[in-house]
């Protein structure tokens, strides 16, 4: 297996004093065929010199500078110079525990059918991993359960055009996994909690979740065939979310577990708002 190489995609803008922590969780991973591509995406912080300190320990880490223009143009120009067959993007302020990467390209090996693998999730101050599982493409279309840190081949994100850079508000992620994937996809998670995000005040999640309805809009919008053909029209598409109760089952879980760690008022109010729609 350590004659596939993987190719990590790190894009990198203020977030500097977290990049050592994902390059951390590299050195110590157990599969030793990996590169990875720090994209400074015309961050004003030190990542340049951060980078360029791990590069001395590793000829595996590069780094890649670029002006500003989000993250999705980051992972695109990581992609392009990565030389992996496999990409794993993580964000900078993400890390991965030792066996992901080996376990990820375990199942590429004994099921080459499969298109996208990932795993379990948990926060950098939980306990417990809530991880929502993936049901399918229909209920992709309605709620993305697969977070940013898949590892999925590289021929396939060239030929569906890698990230959609207009997302500069978020939820590119899923808008990708709506192009990548198809009714036939092979896509399996890892019983194991193998990647961790951080949880800070002010993130791109909640510049994601101001603009929902306008991301909401984009997708649908981009992607109405599919919906068309998947579901009969948007009132047959509620229907059906109304009807699939793992599904609201999982949403509510998420979102209750999400009020627990964020106290302020806004996130608060937008509880109340979205727990008044699942009565």
């Amino acid at each position: 297996m350590d004659e596939v190489k993987v190719s990590v995609i790190i894009p990198c803008y203020k977030q500097a004093d977290f990049l050592p922590d994902a390059l951390e969780s590299l050195l110590k991973q157990t599969y030793r065929n990996w590169e990875a591509i720090v994209v400074n995406d015309g961050s004003p912080d030190n990542t340049e010199e951060v980078v360029r300190q791990y590069m001395q320990q590793d000829n595996r880490i590069s780094y890649l500078p670029q002006q500003n223009q989000g993250v999705s143009a980051a992972r695109n120009n990581g992609i392009k110079q990565a030389k992996g067959e496999f990409i794993l993007p993580l964000d900078a302020d993400d890390w991965i525990k030792p066996t992901y990467i080996e376990k990820a390209v375990r199942v590429f090996s004994e099921h080459p059918e499969t298109t996208l693998v990932y795993c379990l999730q948990c926060s950098n101050n939980e306990d417990k991993c809530p991880s929502p599982r993936y049901a399918g493409y229909k209920s992709l279309l309605v709620y993305n359960t697969i977070f940013s840190s898949a590892v999925y081949r590289k021929s396939d994100c060239l030929a569906i055009g890698g990230y959609d850079t207009g997302m500069v508000w978020g939820l590119e992620d899923w808008e990708f996994y709506i192009r990548l994937l198809d009714e036939q996809s092979v896509v399996v998670q890892i019983e194991e909690p193998l990647f961790f995000y951080r949880i800070k005040e002010n993130s791109r999640n909640t510049t994601a979740t101001l603009h929902l309805h306008e991301l909401h809009q984009i997708i649908y919008s981009k992607h109405m065939d599919i919906y068309g053909k998947l579901y009969d029209d948007p009132i047959a598409l509620l229907r059906w979310l109304q009807q699939d109760e793992e599904t609201i089952h999982q949403m509510k879980a998420e979102l209750e577990h999400y009020q627990r760690r964020r106290k302020n008022k806004w996130y608060r109010r937008l509880g109340r708002r979205l727990r008044s729609f699942f009565r």
